[in-house]
């Protein structure tokens, strides 16, 4: 979940500013539309169905796909506080890999074979917000993503990015059971500054983390959509870490940076680093095509409504996502 402090998932600027065309009664990371994983193949869900139930898979949380063998994803979506319990005792943790609907069986389930949490993760202030998980076997008919890297252009404010994930749709804890994306755009460090300048909300903090959104809100990630990716220009620009709420004017989602921490993910990968491929515009969020926070709480009576997990959400307050 995003960790809201509520820490958590999402987010875009002015030049996203009119709506995307949304079929009747279709919503979704809020704002968002449905998206078919075969456009967004790097795109994976974290899943346990015995600490979140049989429905929507037992999906928690989201990932990315950057190689056969490693997935990303946010530290928080592994820690004691989401799963209920330490990782090493959650013995059912799966990836699911090419799932539209996690009501259904397509794609495959694949069991970890390690997993790294960052050490230097900060429940308290999000920094660092990101874990390395090494599958069990290679996934052979996926492609990757690749990550963007320090004074990647895809960071520049402005720039049109997707955000991606099962999570909340209202911010009221009805949770999609098929993927879905939203058009978002990444916004300059002095507004994410002014959104979250300390106290109880949260800090943001440049140097590791990314803010993306609408200034009038509507679209952004949201509860169960924490470590999803966020795409630019066709690389891997964030993860979905924290925020205030969800979809709130004045206050975009906050991502983990990944050229921060591409290091980490590759020193903690058993596949080298693949090639940056050239810029890509990022896949339009409509119907048939797929875009900050945190995993899906656990789980509640209703089938697909379930209360936020303690300190998921977008911001911690906030909420992880």
């Amino acid at each position: 979940m995003r960790a809201l402090r509520y820490p958590l998932i999402g987010t875009a600027v002015l030049l996203l500013a009119a709506p995307l065309p949304v079929r009747a009664g279709e919503r979704g990371v809020i704002g968002g539309q449905t998206v078919k994983v075969a456009d967004v193949p790097w795109t994976v869900a974290l899943a346990s169905r015995e600490r979140f139930g049989p429905t929507r898979s037992g999906q928690f949380c989201g990932g990315a796909l950057v190689s056969r063998s490693t997935v990303v994803t946010a530290a928080h979506c592994l820690s004691r506080e989401v799963l209920g319990v330490e990782m090493s005792e959650a013995k059912d943790l799966r990836v699911i890999v090419g799932r539209d609907d996690l009501r259904g069986g397509a794609g495959k389930e694949i069991a970890l074979k390690d997993a790294w949490v960052n050490p230097a993760f900060n429940p308290e202030t999000n920094a660092g917000d990101v874990a390395v998980i090494t599958l069990a076997e290679p996934v052979a008919d996926k492609t990757p993503i690749a990550l963007a890297k320090e004074g990647d252009v895809a960071y520049q404010p402005g720039t049109e990015a997707g955000v991606y994930g099962w999570g909340d749709m209202f911010g009221n804890g009805a949770y999609s059971p098929t993927l879905r994306g939203a058009r978002v755009a990444v916004l300059e460090d002095a507004m994410c500054r002014q959104a979250y300048p300390g106290g109880p909300e949260g800090v943001y903090q440049p140097a590791t983390m990314l803010c993306a959104g609408l200034p009038r809100g509507g679209r952004d990630a949201c509860q169960g959509d924490s470590g999803g990716p966020l795409v630019a220009r066709g690389r891997l620009v964030g993860l979905v870490s924290w925020g205030s709420g969800c979809a709130q004017a004045g206050r975009p989602g906050v991502y983990t940076r990944v050229s921060a921490v591409a290091a980490l993910v590759w020193a903690h990968s058993i596949d080298p680093a693949p090639a940056a491929p050239p810029p890509a515009a990022p896949p339009p969020a409509q119907p048939s095509v797929a875009p900050p926070v945190r995993p899906p709480a656990a789980p509640s009576a209703s089938p697909q409504v379930a209360p936020p997990a303690p300190g998921s959400g977008k911001r911690p307050g906030r909420r992880p996502l």
